[in-house]
């Protein structure tokens, strides 16, 4: 008999069943097994074409890691199932957490279907928190964003990475005599402000150019004890400079990144340079890595959840990026949705380079509206029939 061991096995075969029917079953998948014992069970078919690759692990025990085992997975994330009981997965969750840009809107353009899907929701008691990596502007500033589009939701109900730069600082008790060199826009100054800490640079600096003479030394303020980046229209190269040798010459200095979104969505025509590129040139210049308090950081996660008194078991996270929205609900132990209205397409999704897979995927959040109509129909024609 054989021991336990881990064998990944990859099958691609054309296989012909040894019965009397000429019908061909083709395999064109790739399976693993954990402790397969026999492949007797292969014995009753003609195989044209069987590639088995076996890797036995020795000292196997059960109370190892079951994802990391001498640095073999034993076991990956099940691929995303399209979502096709929307009532189930409402009823399972008391709480759902959105992102805003590529899922409740694209640049200043509402997507269909959501003020239904909300208030839908809402109906079902289900408590809604609108989460975004867009650090351009305050809770404030978004509140008066959703009432623009027609849609009623209150400022406690919003969580900008602007406001989570702001939080973080407070929940380690930065120093008030301390300042914070901002590479980003009004909506990270607001928050600081709110939060009763000292800050400088911004949109201001923005027009703000070095003038390089021979001899020239620029100086900076010594008492920045954190640059916060986010996403900023105004960069240039003036602020690269003051934010770098803040972190660098500073003792202490704090490195902090609201985001580091590769795109966004400034208009809903095309995709743009995200806040990662502005963090990119800080990490490039300073040779430091940032602290990222949005997603898919679970800081803003473990916030929320301590706010509202949630079970992260009981949310649902439902977001357009697999490496922030996703991400962030797989690390804070939420269930995930995908929906496909924003940066992620299907063939990202399911692209065998793609190693982040959520529960489940739907086109818009609207689809939680037609699904249950869908199902609505079926039952009412077979009443019928």
């Amino acid at each position: 008999m054989a021991t336990k061991a881990a064998v990944s096995v990859s099958v691609a075969a054309s296989i012909t069943a040894a019965s009397s029917s000429s019908s061909k079953f083709v395999i064109n998948t790739p399976h693993r097994f954990l402790c397969l014992k026999r492949l007797s069970s292969f014995s009753s078919f003609s195989a044209s074409a069987l590639a088995i690759k076996c890797t036995s692990i020795s000292n196997y025990s059960p109370n190892k890691s079951a994802r990391s085992m001498e640095g073999f997975t034993t076991r990956t994330r099940a691929s995303a199932q399209p979502l096709e009981n929307a009532d189930e997965l409402i009823a399972s969750v008391e709480t759902f957490i959105f992102d805003c840009d590529g899922v409740i809107w694209k640049g200043d353009k509402l997507i269909d279907g959501v003020p239904e899907t909300l208030d839908m929701l809402r109906s079902k008691g289900k408590r809604l928190v609108f989460v975004t990596n867009n650090s351009t502007k305050s809770r404030k500033q978004y509140g008066k964003k959703f009432e623009t589009l027609g849609l009623n939701v209150n400022e406690e109900e919003i969580f900008a990475s602007s406001f989570a730069a702001a939080a973080y600082l407070k929940s380690i008790n930065f120093p008030k005599d301390k300042k914070v060199y901002v590479i980003g826009e009004d909506g990270i100054l607001k928050e600081l402000e709110l939060a009763g800490f000292q800050y400088l640079g911004g949109p201001e600096d923005g027009g703000k150019k070095i003038e390089l003479k021979p001899g020239f030394l620029m100086e900076h303020d010594k008492d920045v004890g954190a640059v916060v980046v986010g996403f900023d229209r105004y960069f240039n190269y003036y602020k690269v400079q003051y934010g770098t040798l803040c972190i660098r010459e500073n003792p202490g200095c704090l490195f902090i990144a609201t985001n580091r979104d590769a795109v966004t969505h400034l208009t809903d025509a095309q995709e743009w340079a995200g806040g990662g590129s502005m963090v990119g040139a800080i990490c490039g210049s300073t040779q430091r890595e940032p602290l990222v308090v949005g997603k898919p950081s679970t800081f803003m996660m473990d916030y929320l959840a301590n706010k509202f008194g949630i079970l992260k078991s009981q949310i649902c996270m439902v977001g357009d990026r697999l490496d922030t929205d996703i991400l962030f609900g797989q690390n804070g132990g939420c269930k995930t949705l995908l929906v496909l209205s924003g940066v992620t397409s299907l063939s990202m999704l399911q692209s065998p380079s793609n190693s982040i897979q959520p529960d489940f995927y739907t086109n818009k959040i609207s689809d939680f509206l037609s699904i249950k109509a869908a199902t609505v129909l079926w039952y009412a024609l077979q009443f019928i029939q």
